[in-house]
């Protein structure tokens, strides 16, 4: 079952970085995401990929609420904070993190640190105190 989620997140990276769902194109991201080399040796569990497809889902009302916000009301202050990866990641989930973070218009990941965190840049309306 993992597998197939890391096949899907691959063929979904590549609709993303194409932008093009043609059946050739389909064809070609199929291919390619299965001779990309693979790490059988990390098994991601099931339920941490439904956690991240569920977070998936959450994160585009609010990357919406959050570009409205950003628009209407100015966010002066930045900060750049750390935080955890949770434990036994893997790269796939990992990646998706990263893309969530990201996703949302307030924050951006600057850095990934092997040890367990990343570095998060926000946008504030306040200065945190």
């Amino acid at each position: 079952m993992i597998g197939y989620l890391n096949l899907i997140l691959r063929l979904i990276i590549w609709f993303l970085l194409t932008a093009d769902l043609s059946s050739q194109n389909i064809l070609i991201g199929v291919i390619i995401s299965l001779l990309l080399p693979h790490n059988h040796k990390i098994k991601g569990h099931i339920q941490d990929w439904m956690r991240a497809l569920w977070e998936i889902i959450v994160a585009v009302p609010i990357a919406y609420m959050e570009a409205f916000e950003i628009i209407l009301f100015p966010h002066r202050f930045e900060d750049v904070t750390r935080e955890r990866v949770p434990p036994l990641r893997s790269p796939g989930l990992v990646f998706l993190d990263i893309f969530l973070i990201t996703f949302t218009p307030k924050t951006i990941v600057v850095k990934y640190h092997e040890e367990g965190w990343y570095e998060v840049h926000r946008l504030r309306r306040r200065s945190p105190e």
